[in-house]
This record gives C-alpha cells, sequence and structure tokens, in this order.
C-alpha cells in the first residue's frame, strides 16, 4: 500500500447501504493495554487497517503471541522479552507511545522511539511524559528515543493542563499497574477513552469516574485477561455521513453509535441535511441546496478535529460562505490546497478556512499528506468531473477499513493503482 494511488471517476451518484467497522482510535489503546497482563486478550470487531497492523507487529517485537483472524485479534504477553518499540514500527503511526505507559507499569523499563504519524502540526506528548514523571518514573531522550525506568509506578493526583485523548489513555493504563491510586483530572471524554476503561476493568482494573473528566484507578498488582468488542468508529461514520450529503447521493449507515455523532448531526441539521436516525443506522440523502455555517473543532463532545477536513469538502458545495475554525492542532488545513487545485474556492486565514460555494469540482492530480485529509480528497473526487488521480494514498489505508470497496458497492468508480 505504501505506494497505491486511488483513481476516481467522479460524479456518480452513491446510494446503498455502509457497514461501519471498528474504531481505530479505540482499537489501538486496547492492543497496548495487551502489554498490562500475562494473560490472553480477545479483541472482535478490529479494523483491518494499515494502523492496527504496525500496532501488532510492535506486540510482537516486545514478545506477544497472537493472532489476526478476520476483524478478530488474539494476543497475549507472557512476558517482555524486548521493552523496545522500533523507530521503523513509530514512524508510521503516532500510537506507539501507548505502548509507553502499560511497558513501564509492567516490566519497569520501556524505550519507545518518538511517534510518527500524521504531519498535522504539534501533537506533544509532553503530558504522557510529565504524568509518568510524576508517577516516580526517570526519563530521559536519547537520540529518537525515550528511555523510561522505574521500580514501580506510585499513585498520584494529577490535572492535564489541556485536553490529551493519548495523555488521558497512557496515564489510565499505567495507573492500573500503579502502587496506590492515582486521580487523574481534565481528562479526555472521548467515547475511546471510555471504550479503553471498558476494557480495562473486564482486566480486573479497579476505574471509576467513566464518561467523567475525573478518573480514579486504584492500582492493582496484576490484570487477568478478558474479551472485549470494539465500538464502531464515529469518524468512519462521519465520513460517510458527509458523503451522503452531497447532491444525488443517498446512503444508509449501519453498526453505528449515533450519540457519538451528535455534534456533526446538529452542524448538518443546519445545512438543511435529511437525515433519518433509527437505533444503530443513519439514513442520509443529498439535497441541492445546503446552507453555509461556521464551525469550530473541539474536545469531544464538541465537533471533531478528525471530521474537520471531510466536512470542509462538503462546505464547498454548500450556498455561501463557510468558515471553519481548527483549534485543536495548528497546522491541519493540508487538504485546503488540493481542494482548490481541484476547483474549490477556500482560504486560510490563520487558524480559520473560509470556504467559498458552490464550486464547481473537476478532476487533477492531488496529494494527501495525512489520513484525515485523504478521506477529504477522496469525498472531493468522488464530485469532481473527470478523473482525479490522489497520490500518497497510503495514508487513507491508515484509518479506512475497504473504504474503496465500501464506496464501490455504493456505485462509485473508484480503484487502487
Amino acid at each position: 500500500m505504501q505506494q497505491a494511488r486511488i483513481s476516481i471517476r467522479g460524479g456518480r451518484p452513491l446510494s446503498g447501504t455502509v457497514s461501519i467497522s471498528g474504531a481505530k482510535n479505540a482499537a489501538l489503546p486496547e492492543l497496548a493495554a495487551v502489554c498490562l497482563s500475562a494473560d490472553l486478550v480477545e479483541f472482535q470487531n478490529v479494523p483491518l487497517v494499515e494502523d492496527i497492523k504496525v500496532m501488532f507487529a510492535a506486540l510482537g517485537e516486545i514478545g506477544a503471541r497472537g493472532e489476526i483472524r478476520g476483524n478478530s485479534i488474539n494476543a497475549a504477553l507472557p512476558a517482555v522479552k524486548e521493552a523496545l518499540v522500533s523507530h521503523e514500527i513509530a514512524k508510521t503511526t503516532r500510537a506507539s507511545v501507548l505502548l509507553l505507559g502499560p511497558l513501564l507499569a509492567r516490566h519497569g523499563f520501556a524505550k519507545v522511539s518518538f511517534p510518527g504519524g500524521c504531519p498535522i502540526g504539534e501533537r506533544k506528548i509532553n503530558f504522557h511524559l510529565q504524568g509518568l514523571e510524576a508517577m516516580g518514573a526517570e526519563i530521559v531522550a536519547q537520540g529518537e528515543y525515550i528511555i523510561a525506568k522505574c521500580k514501580r509506578l506510585r499513585g498520584i493526583e494529577y490535572l492535564f493542563p489541556a485536553k490529551t485523548v493519548t495523555g488521558t489513555e497512557n496515564l489510565i493504563m499505567a495507573a492500573s499497574l500503579a502502587q496506590g491510586t492515582t486521580v487523574l483530572r481534565n481528562c479526555a471524554l472521548e467515547p475511546e477513552v471510555t471504550d479503553l476503561v471498558g476494557l480495562l476493568r473486564k482486566m480486573g482494573a479497579d476505574i471509576s469516574g467513566q464518561d467523567t473528566d475525573t478518573i480514579i484507578i486504584r492500582g492493582q498488582a496484576t490484570l487477568h485477561g478478558a474479551a472485549h468488542r470494539i465500538i464502531p468508529d464515529r469518524i468512519e461514520a462521519g465520513t460517510y455521513l458527509i458523503a451522503g450529503c452531497f447532491a444525488g447521493n443517498e446512503i444508509d449507515i449501519q453498526g453505528v453509535m449515533p450519540g457519538h455523532l451528535r455534534s456533526l448531526l446538529a452542524i448538518l441539521d443546519s445545512m438543511g441535511a435529511a437525515m433519518t436516525v433509527s437505533g444503530q443506522s443513519i439514513r442520509v440523502k443529498g439535497q441541492a441546496a445546503l446552507a453555509p455555517v461556521e464551525v469550530t473543532t473541539e474536545p469531544y463532545p464538541g465537533f471533531p478535529t478528525d471530521l474537520q477536513a471531510q466536512l470542509t469538502t462538503l462546505l464547498t458545495q454548500a450556498q455561501g460562505v463557510s468558515r471553519v475554525r481548527e483549534r485543536i492542532f495548528n497546522d491541519r488545513f493540508h487538504h485546503v490546497g488540493e481542494l482548490n487545485r481541484l476547483g474549490a474556492a477556500i482560504e486560510v486565514e490563520h487558524d480559520t478556512a473560509v470556504i467559498r460555494g458552490p464550486a464547481r469540482l473537476r478532476g487533477a492530480v492531488i496529494k494527501t499528506t495525512d489520513l484525515r485529509a485523504s478521506a477529504a480528497l477522496v469525498l472531493g473526487g468522488l464530485q469532481a468531473a473527470g478523473e482525479t488521480v490522489i497520490e500518497n494514498s497510503y495514508q487513507l489505508f491508515r484509518g479506512y477499513e475497504s473504504m474503496p470497496q465500501k464506496l464501490q458497492n455504493l456505485g462509485a468508480d473508484i480503484k487502487i493503482i
């Protein structure tokens, strides 16, 4: 997939049913939690995306045994053979840093390469490191690696200076095996954090405060195995929901948790989208005239930064001027130049994209730089007249399971080159 490009011949209406895969951003920390126990942990509804394969390979480097079978993964780490997460593993996904806390808590030592992934601005890990140091870890940077060691982590009270999803997850996992009680304040509220807490409790962790911004963890000497089904991917669901809003499209999205998408549903409703929510499905029918909106990305339950690029593509078709303000990351508008190559009229003013629509999009050769931008460019290509070729499309496969195939099933003319 590293050399893959995507070819799209746009202008074909999308119709039919799409099933949502498991949440990548829940599966990654939950796979890291395998390091907390010597027993078997069984996962269902795992999305078979590149980031998951990389994390599974990282567990293998450490000494885990297991297998991937369909959308299930079984893994156990009876003993840590190598507390090293190499640069080759870490450079492709930021989630590698999630192994730091669990490895340190169980093994007393971890050497993890500084994380890679999407170049979308500053994504600092100081809060991870500050929290672990407060718990008694000695941490140094050595070249491209973070080296951490301790005899045993101890419970602390820690206030996150700002919301951080992976920071919250890392410290929760570390505290699960720490000595004493840990109180974490200003925790991230994302559903993926709640899902991780659910897995850890199945493994024997004593955690309270689930679904709140104050989480209390009473450290245990050991944890055991468990079986866990991963929640649906709200970002994948939101991407297909946005796709269904383009004129001429009608998509039935199955296996979704609508409660996780309240902010997006409210925005699309204000634009005039036609949606029907029923149980774990959302049906959306595209409208010829959509109203412009002003949107700001915020931590959950606000509008997610991971849907900002996709919504920007849809807003190129709204009737008037829309504004999208990015407050989570300081450099997440790489998709704007490529959408403009398709014929969009977007200007970036500091932290805000100003979108003037509706724009007549036409095919071009474009290049993606990150995971969510790649989905936005796919949506643009589906809307554009003629052929669009997306280079560096490996990024798409890091987080969307079988997206070209799912779109083909909806009637799209899309293929992997």
